[in-house]
Formats: C-alpha cells, sequence, structure tokens
C-alpha cells in the first residue's frame, strides 16, 4: 500500500533568500516542488507547484491562471482560529476578496518557519511576517501587470484580487498575470510598503472560521478520523504510577483474543518513549476489549508513596522555615509589618489539572523502509517529528508529519509522548497504516498536568491604607529539590515592583507527578492567589478593591533583577507589561460591569486584573450564592487590550472561552494522587463545567490600539478565578484560599 508523502526539492529556476522577519526562518523564492496527494488518504498536503503555470512567491501562496487563490495556514488549528485569522492577515496584505480564498492546512515544512502553537503566540509571533508575505506577492503582481501594459509600477493599484492602471482604467485579474509574475526575481519583503490599517478591509471583521462547516456537518478533520486502508489499531498501557516498568503480564493469553494481532512489551527509549505494553488489533473496539483483559505486574519505581496528602504536608513543614531559594527583596519587610497598621496572614493553594481535551491522544503512523508517515494532532510538529525520529534512531530528514485539527489542546498537545508511542507500535508493524488511541481514563491518569502550588502569604496595610508590605514563600512540586518548579512565581510578577517592601522565596515538595504547561501557564494558578490576596488586603484597608488595585498602579515602579522563568509575559510584570493598559482594562471592565452598585446580601461583584502572554486583561465576575451555599455566576464582563484584532468574531470566542474555562476549572476541577498514582479516571470524577451551570451573559470589550497584536486565547483565564472568589467573599464574607470553591461550604446567614 502506497500513502500520500511530502518532499520538498527547490526548483532550476529557484533561488533562496534568507529572511530575519518576525516570525522567522522563512524562504523566499522557494518554488517547492511537492507530490500532488491532495486525496482522500491525504485531504491536507500541500499542492503541485509548476513554474510558470502556477504563482507561489512563497509558501503561504499559490495563484492559478484561472484565479483560484489557495492560502496556507501553518500553525497547528486547536480550536483558537488561527487557521482563519493567519490566512486573513495574508489576504489583507494581497489584497483579495477573503470569500474568493480557499485555505488548506500546511504541513509540517521548514518553508513556513516556526509551526508550533502555545502561548498565545500565533498570531504575534507571525503577524508582521504574513502582511509581508502578502504584500510581495502583491507587489510581483503589480510588476507583472506594468510590464504587460509597458508603464510605471507607480501608476498600477491592486483592488479585489486585481492590478488597476489608473490613467487608463485597465483592470487585470491576478490569475492573467500568473505566468509573467512567476518568472519574476523575488523582492527583498522589507523593501515591499505595508497597508495603512485604515484601509483595512478583511482584518478586525467577523470571519467566520473556516473548519465550521466541516465541523457541524461532522466531516473528517481531528486526528482521530484518520483513516486508511489495511488500517491497524493500537492502544498502550503504561504504569499507573509514572515512570513504572513492565515485570510480567498475561500478555499470550490476550494475543489469543478475537481481533488481537499482536502484544509486546517495551522498555521505554529516547523521544520520550514511557515503559509500557502495545497491544495491536484490526479495530479499535477489540483494542479496548483485550487492554481490559491486560493484566499486568508493575516495577512502580519507589514512588507508590506519594500522595496529595504528603505533597500538602511537605509543604506545610517547607512554610515554618527559611525558603530553599530567595527570588527577591525590596526594602525591609519586617520592618514595615512592624509598623503596619493591619497585618493579614493567609495560607492559599491549588490542585494539579488535567487539560481533559475531548479529543483524547491519538496518533496515525505508517513505518516502512527506515522512515516514517505521521498524521498527528500535535501542538509542536517539529517536535513530534524530532520525537519520532529519536524513538526509531532514524534521520530527522525520514519523518513527514500532516497536521490535523485538535479536538482541544491546552498545552497537552505540545508534548508528543503519543507520538512516541504510535511510532514505537509501527515500527514492529512495517508498511501497515496503524492508529494509536488513548481511553479517555488514559487521558486523563496519564497527563502532564498543571502544577499544584502553595502560597504562604503575608501582607500588610498602613495607616493610610496603602498596601506596605508583601512577604510569600512559594511550595511547587519538582523531581529534585532545589530546581525551579514548574508553576513557580516569577520574581517580576505582579505586584512584586510595586510594593516597596516586599519578599518572594520559593522550596519545593519531591512529587513524580509529571507536570506541564496548562492554559496560561504559571499565571492560571498563582494569578488566582495574587489578585485574591490582593482583594483581601483591599477589604482589610477599608478600600474599594478597584481603587485599591489602581493607587498601587500609582506607586512608582522597583527596578527589578531579571525573572528566572520569564514571568513577566506570563503574570503581570517585565517585558511587554504596560501600567496604564492595566488600568485601562481596570477601568473599562469596571464601567461595563457596573461596578460599585450596591447589592443585597447573597450577591457580589469581583474584579481582578493581570498581565499574561503579551495581553492586558480583566475581569469582573457577578455572583449569586444562596442561603445554603448554591453558587451560581450570573455574569463575566472581560476587558482586554491586545493591540489591533484580527478576526473579531474568533478573539470574542477565545475571550468567552478562557473565562469559561477559568470558571469551569475553578470550581470544580482538581487532580488527586493516592499511592503515587492519580485518581481521577473520566468525566464522572474529573467535573466540566455544564452549559446549564454557565453565566447567563458572558460580555467581551476590547480596547484596540496601535500595539503589536498579542495573545488572546489565555489572557483571560487567570483573572477569572479569582474575580470569582473575591466576588463570593463580596457575597457572603467567605474568603475562598484554595481551589476547587466545590470543597468550601458556601452557605451564610
Amino acid at each position: 500500500m502506497t500513502l500520500p508523502s511530502q518532499s520538498s526539492a527547490v526548483s532550476r529556476r529557484a533561488f533562496l533568500k534568507s529572511s530575519s522577519l518576525a516570525g522567522g526562518g522563512l524562504l523566499l523564492g522557494c518554488y517547492l516542488s511537492l507530490r500532488n496527494s491532495a486525496s482522500a488518504a491525504d485531504p491536507v498536503s500541500n499542492p503541485v507547484i509548476t513554474p510558470a503555470t502556477e504563482f507561489s512567491p512563497n509558501a503561504f501562496i499559490h495563484i492559478l491562471p484561472d484565479g483560484a487563490i489557495t492560502l496556507y495556514a501553518k500553525n497547528p488549528e486547536i480550536g483558537q482560529g488561527v487557521k482563519t485569522s493567519l490566512p486573513m492577515i495574508v489576504a489583507e496584505e494581497l489584497d483579495v476578496p477573503w470569500e474568493s480564498v480557499t485555505v488548506r492546512q500546511g504541513d509540517l515544512n521548514p518553508a513556513f518557519g516556526g509551526q508550533g502553537a502555545g502561548g498565545s503566540s500565533s498570531v504575534s509571533g507571525n503577524y508582521d511576517t504574513l502582511r509581508r508575505m502578502g504584500a510581495t506577492a502583491r507587489a510581483m503582481l503589480v510588476s507583472a501587470a506594468a510590464l504587460t501594459w509597458g508603464v510605471p509600477e507607480t501608476e498600477c493599484s491592486t483592488e479585489n484580487g486585481a492590478v488597476i492602471h489608473k490613467p487608463s482604467g485597465r483592470r487585470i485579474p491576478y490569475g492573467q498575470l500568473v505566468a509573467k509574475a512567476a518568472t519574476l526575481p523575488v523582492p527583498d519583503p522589507r523593501s515591499i510598503p505595508l497597508k495603512d490599517p485604515r484601509d483595512f478591509k478583511i482584518l478586525g471583521r467577523r470571519i467566520p472560521g473556516v473548519d465550521n462547516q466541516k465541523l457541524v456537518t461532522g466531516q473528517p478533520l481531528f486526528g482521530i478520523d484518520q483513516h486508511f486502508p489495511g488500517m491497524l489499531y493500537a492502544v498502550y498501557e503504561r504504569c499507573p504510577v509514572p515512570g513504572g516498568r513492565f515485570q510480567s503480564g498475561n500478555l499470550d493469553d490476550v494475543k489469543k483474543l478475537d481481533g488481537v494481532k499482536d502484544v509486546f512489551a517495551l522498555n521505554g527509549g529516547p523521544g520520550g518513549l514511557y515503559p509500557g505494553v502495545a497491544i495491536v488489533a484490526n479495530s479499535t473496539w477489540s483494542a479496548f476489549k483485550a487492554r481490559k483483559a491486560l493484566a499486568v505486574v508493575w516495577d512502580e519505581g519507589g514512588h507508590s508513596a506519594e500522595s496529595t496528602d504528603s505533597y500538602a504536608q511537605q509543604a506545610a513543614d517547607l512554610a515554618k522555615g527559611q525558603p530553599q531559594r530567595d527570588l527577591r527583596t525590596n526594602g525591609n519587610p519586617d520592618a514595615a509589618f512592624a509598623s503596619a497598621a493591619k497585618v493579614i496572614e493567609a495560607a492559599y493553594s491549588f490542585p494539579f489539572l488535567a487539560h481533559a481535551t475531548l479529543e483524547p491522544q491519538n496518533c496515525t503512523a505508517l513505518f516502512n523502509n527506515s522512515s516514517i508517515e505521521i498524521w498527528a494532532p500535535t501542538q509542536s510538529p517539529g517536535g513530534g517529528a524530532n520525537t519520532a525520529a529519536q524513538v526509531l534512531g532514524i534521520p530527522r530528514s525520514n519523518v513527514t508529519l500532516h497536521l490535523t485539527r485538535m479536538g482541544g489542546g491546552f498545552g497537552r498537545r505540545l508534548a508528543n509522548d503519543y507520538v512516541a508511542e504510535a511510532a514505537a507500535v509501527a515500527q514492529k508493524n512495517p508498511g501497515v497504516p496503524l492508529k494509536l488511541i488513548w481511553t479517555r481514563e488514559q487521558d486523563i491518569q496519564h497527563d502532564n498536568y498543571r502544577p499544584c502550588a502553595w502560597h504562604f502569604l503575608k501582607g500588610g496595610v498602613d495607616s493610610q491604607g496603602n498596601l506596605a508590605a508583601w512577604t510569600s514563600h512559594v511550595v511547587t512540586p519538582a523531581r529534585n529539590l532545589g530546581a525551579h518548579g514548574e508553576g513557580e512565581i516569577s520574581n517580576g510578577d505582579f505586584p512584586a515592583a510595586y510594593v516597596p517592601n516586599f519578599h518572594l522565596g520559593a522550596s519545593n515538595v519531591i512529587s513524580n507527578i509529571p507536570t506541564g504547561a496548562w492554559r496560561a501557564p504559571s499565571a492560571n494558578g498563582n494569578m488566582f492567589i495574587l489578585l485574591s490576596f490582593l482583594d483581601e488586603l483591599a477589604h482589610a484597608a477599608g478600600r474599594d478593591p478597584l481603587d485599591f488595585a489602581l493607587a498601587l498602579l500609582g506607586n512608582p515602579p522597583i527596578a527589578a533583577p531579571t525573572p528566572p522563568m520569564g514571568g513577566g509575559r506570563r503574570g503581570g510584570g517585565g517585558r511587554g507589561w504596560d501600567v496604564n493598559r492595566v488600568k485601562g482594562v481596570l477601568k473599562l471592565a469596571a464601567e461595563k460591569s457596573g461596578w460599585g452598585k450596591k447589592l443585597p446580601r447573597g450577591q457580589g461583584q469581583g474584579i481582578a486584573g493581570c498581565f499574561a502572554y503579551g495581553s492586558h486583561a480583566a475581569v469582573v465576575a457577578d455572583v449569586t450564592v444562596s442561603r445554603d451555599g448554591a453558587l451560581r455566576v450570573d455574569k463575566l464582563t472581560a476587558a482586554i487590550d491586545a493591540g489591533p484584532i484580527i478576526n473579531l468574531s474568533g478573539a470574542e470566542n477565545q475571550v468567552q472561552g478562557a473565562m469559561l474555562d477559568g470558571y469551569s476549572a475553578a470550581v470544580r476541577q482538581q487532580i488527586t494522587v493516592s499511592k503515587g498514582r492519580v485518581d481521577q479516571s473520566n468525566y464522572h470524577d474529573y467535573l466540566l463545567l455544564r452549559m446549564n451551570d454557565a453565566p447567563r451573559q458572558v460580555d467581551v470589550h476590547f480596547i484596540q490600539t496601535g500595539n503589536r497584536p498579542s495573545g488572546l486565547g489565555e489572557p483571560a483565564l487567570p483573572p477569572t478565578a479569582p474575580a470569582i472568589c473575591n466576588a463570593i467573599f463580596a457575597a457572603t464574607g467567605i474568603r475562598i484560599r484554595a481551589l476547587p470553591i466545590s470543597q468550601h461550604n458556601l452557605a451564610w446567614t
């Protein structure tokens, strides 16, 4: 069986021109010679490029003589809308009607430059580059028209996919210029003038997602949808204690079950391949049934004594002593506390979280003759290709990776452990396409979890009601003492630079539980604590929380050492932080939500604002808590300053989704550990927000500026949990210092 594969070669006419544009590494003037694999088996591959009959000045644009225009989306689509927004940027500068464009997902290809999706960076990291790609193609088409007419280029302009000669009124559609444009050298993109944003026709509009029709009609788009004739199906069973190894099991008995083709153990290896047992079958159902029949004795590696309770006890013990590491000191906190009008001490915490993607991890692979072809829903396709090469011990150039749409990512698919498993199992079944699928239970119990943390805080306000001192001892999980803990707060995170007397220290508890990026890493949990404690101090000072925060932001910032983990990008300080933009979103959220209105007991408002992933965000939560403790979030109001908005519809969706995700995690979700393994296994005990629990109103307001575009998928999540918890306090007087909220009794009298 032959499946489509991708190769890239530079034509004899083509030349390479290095580009140092933001987003980096693009090769202009590179006419790719790709196999035509636009078949049912491979619906997302790149087209054949034939010089002089088709115009493809760079990897993002393909124009046919009949005028058909295809734009390629280079970054993985997780639901964040980049398959729509990135081609919109190209189309705007190319000056073509959006309705005339076909968008296709690009596969992993060095001509696209970096192709990861994480940190809300897809638009911000590619905005300038993609504008210049579109403008360069437009300039070449203008040159082709000017040569055709024998007129100066300065007399020509573009409009709706055509070049116009203003003096004569002549017009040539782009398709008729393809042959001539394809013979022209590619100019330096930095030399091409870009559109004035005031002339934008596409950017800033509401544009439906390019996959919407396929999504609502159930057409195959996702990794789990991949299907090829003769395909085999696989599951991979790991030890329930992370890192444990296979000792013995009933593998021979399982091999005899109906539909099972093979069962074998792997000891793990390079590329992040965990030890485990693979089952290969003729259907997913047969593979899943065989997994249930599998009985394995595992070597748990000495980690079976770990538990959530033991972590919490270690953290409490550490809090009694000095931090293992000092991260920052301003002034003299001890002296400030001694003279403070009021001092508060509090212990806050948040739990491990699973990503709980709707589409479980999966990967389809075909191994043959020391090469492999992969179809994967991965946020890190380059990492996936590297992983497969390491697992198989083959050159990276022997790996072809096709990007599929993902049914959720949230940082989970930045890791490629499922790609490693699929590659290893496919190697044992050469020449046959093999799809590896995780069960929901595996997805919950073998995640790279959002790390938990404990913050032991002390704050003091002076007689004028100003924040005078703040100390924090943060305890986070790590594999080794003294290492940087995942989820550790940065020494540049707000409010560090605005408190005259401040100390931040950090310690670690030993944990074998794997952790990783979870939507808005670091900020997602730490902002709950920092912005909740700020609200707590505002009430201690007898001040309105908004006024208290604005007054604090009015203090001259104190110079900070360089954050050890770039935390300013994640939490509120450092590079990109703009105090006036933070004030702006706080004020706008307050205005739009009707902040400060008198409410009866049981109803409350809470506010929180921060800087995360290049954007400034503030959220106001309106909640109602019944006397018997039933919580209802009535309304969430967000104000976002993320620079110019590319797709207004997509931008609103991202901010709304971030708030609802933050609400869902804050109210019910937690991962707990017993005997070294995760307790939860599915949606019945890892509870997601239900539609009937969602707020009836979720409002989004943008402050559009001339700054560079920045992240939208993550920034509204971190302030949501503290806004809700601050609102609960306003409604009931009950302070939430540990998540999830559901573990607290909110009944009031």
